[in-house]
């Protein structure tokens, strides 16, 4: 966890972490402790010794923001949704201007959100501007970076999240764009002795603190949960069988071939990007108008047909078993494939047999 904290740009690789069941667990820590850090008597007191607390995130954020919000007991009705651009970016003058908002009406901001990798777009946030809105109203930036913090490990796509190392916090997700198997999700933390003095319950039955060995290894007292997994010994024998150098290889070759998808497509006779410019991530977001669609010249009906032609084309994908491509409406758009690539082991050829089963099976949509 220090390397990853080095990596992150904190100094020293000072600070601490834990590793949690996944992302959206250690969102909601990141939550907890941005709680405590501003009002300690919560711990102790609850709900009704602080005042009413707005959380913020992308109207684009991952769902697990506001499923924190109701477990910590701070309601779902209290994260602001802040707006996004075309691109699926947070648009920081939206952010402060919400801020000022809430603060106006006498709500305590206290946790601003940030998205490295968005899930449906791949977005990633403008990090410097939203750091220095939290710096400005004295806010605990969190970055979930679940889905895109690994691009941290490529020299080439690592721009990308500047201004993380300002975040008080990060989500990460080794088991994502790593490739570490299933669970493991880290969440790191800029501040050290924070997490302990936030969870620990100093049972003395479990944590002596005369045990023979160095206590700093012994983090269960700062965790939510007792028994847990031992996640972080998969990513450290990956670590140490790939190197730096080899998850960096795998991560940019993830992003070498969703761009290559981008540009067999742009341009292709039967598809239409979801919005314009090269992904930042992964994520290639595109509709395929089968020849049933193409060419009708009612929009309305258009668009109600073309609805439904990813479901279908999906259906067909799992029944023949060759591929499986997700897709989502996002907004006033209708359903449209997202395809993700985070398998290091396809090929180009991969994916131009993608694009020819797309249209193989929606040949006669």
């Amino acid at each position: 966890m220090k390397k990853m904290r080095e990596i992150i740009g904190w100094q020293d690789g000072h600070g601490d972490g834990i590793f949690s069941p996944g992302g959206a667990i250690s969102n909601m820590y990141a939550m907890l402790l941005a709680r405590y850090k501003m009002f300690p008597e919560v711990k102790e007191k609850g709900m009704s010794s602080v005042p009413k607390l707005v959380a913020f995130t992308s109207e684009h954020s991952h769902f697990s923001i506001k499923k924190g919000a109701a477990a910590l007991g701070i309601g779902t009705e209290s994260v602001i949704c802040i707006k996004a651009d075309e691109r699926g970016k947070m648009i920081p003058s939206d952010l402060e201007r919400r801020i000022i908002e809430a603060k106006q009406k006498g709500y305590v901001p206290f946790f601003v959100s940030a998205t490295a990798g968005t899930t449906v777009y791949g977005a990633f946030d403008p990090l410097i501007a939203i750091a220095d809105i939290c710096k400005k109203h004295d806010i605990w930036m969190h970055v979930d970076g679940a889905w895109g913090g690994s691009l941290l490990m490529s020299r080439k796509h690592r721009w990308k999240l500047n201004g993380v190392e300002r975040a008080n916090s990060m989500t990460w997700n080794p088991h994502k764009m790593m490739a570490v198997p299933l669970q493991c999700s880290a969440l790191l933390v800029r501040e050290e002795g924070l997490m302990q003095s936030c969870n620990q319950m100093q049972a003395c039955y479990l944590f002596q603190q005369d045990k023979h060995y160095d206590l700093s290894y012994d983090t269960g007292d700062k965790a939510l949960q007792c028994g847990r997994h031992v996640d972080i010994f998969k990513l450290w024998l990956m670590w140490r069988a790939k190197g730096t150098i080899g998850f960096e290889a795998q991560i940019d070759k993830c992003l070498e071939l969703s761009e290559y998808l981008y540009n067999k497509i742009k341009d292709r006779e039967g598809y239409k990007m979801v919005f314009d410019g090269k992904p930042q991530h992964t994520n290639v977001c595109f509709w395929y108008l089968p020849p049933g669609v193409r060419y009708l010249e009612d929009k309305v009906e258009k668009m109600k047909r073309l609805h439904k032609v990813a479901p279908v084309i999906k259906a067909r994908m799992m029944e023949y078993g060759t591929t499986m491509v997700s897709y989502q409406p996002q907004g006033d758009k209708v359903n449209f494939f997202r395809m993700v690539i985070s398998n290091p082991a396809a090929t180009f050829e991969d994916i131009d047999f993608l694009i020819e089963e797309i249209e193989r099976l929606g040949q006669d949509l």
